[in-house]
């Protein structure tokens, strides 16, 4: 008569075997397949349907905070770091950043 626990390690070792199994595979690097240079397509449409609209969002947020503080941040000489944290930065990603590249920089300049 089987008990709980080792049904669940069998279980477990029948999982983990096939785990084990399973990765060698994953890591064949066929000859015929062509190497993937740029993003994936399910990484350029994430980015085109979540990323990019959170990043526009962002930007404006940032423009508007940058706004209300811009005269606090010209009293403490600061300006120009306030800028480019607030409103530069999270602009080159959103607009600047090629469809699903993580680096903020067009797709001829990587």
């Amino acid at each position: 008569m089987k008990t709980r626990q080792e049904g669940w390690l069998g279980l477990v070792a029948g999982g983990v075997m096939t785990l084990a199994m399973a990765m060698p595979a994953q890591a064949l690097d066929l000859p015929g397949e062509p190497e993937q240079s740029g993003p994936g397509a399910g990484a350029m449409v994430a980015d085109a349907l979540i990323g990019r609209p959170l990043l526009l969002l962002t930007t404006v947020a940032g423009t508007a905070v940058f706004l209300v503080s811009a005269p606090f941040a010209a009293l403490g000489g600061n300006l120009d770091a306030t800028a480019e944290t607030l409103v530069k930065t999270p602009a080159e990603a959103t607009f600047r950043r090629c469809l699903g590249c993580e680096m903020s920089r067009r797709a001829e300049e990587m």
